[in-house]
């Protein structure tokens, strides 16, 4: 998808290809609707704490998704914490909960970048 669609077109792809691969997403918090940043918390039914991903500017122009809860493997707390504190200091942000097999596979492709 183009880099040029803005987050809520962006996010609703996002929420259609998992409902589509027989998975549930659901927004946990709305940012602004064109410009946003987009945190994602990718569910593990393992009982691992989840897998969170922020979509974020390339040097080439585009956007890309990167591991922001790689610090904070097995402490679901410091995790908890951390989207607390993201969520209270940027308005625009967006939090989306995706429940799906290769959740971070069909956001990279939704989103252009993985």
């Amino acid at each position: 998808m183009s880099d040029r669609l803005n987050c809520l077109i962006l996010i609703q792809a996002l929420i259609r290809r998992v409902e589509a691969a027989g998975g549930f997403a659901m927004v946990l918090r709305k940012g602004d609707p064109t410009s946003g940043a987009i945190l994602l918390q990718l569910l593990d039914r393992t009982g691992e704490p989840p897998h969170v991903l922020e979509r974020i500017p390339d040097f080439s122009g585009g956007y890309r998704l990167e591991s922001i809860a790689a610090k904070y493997s097995g402490d679901a707390e410091a995790l908890a914490q951390y989207l607390d504190r993201r969520t209270r200091s940027d308005p625009d942000l967006w939090l989306i909960e995706l429940d799906v097999a290769d959740g971070e596979r069909l956001a990279a492709e939704t989103f252009g970048g993985g």
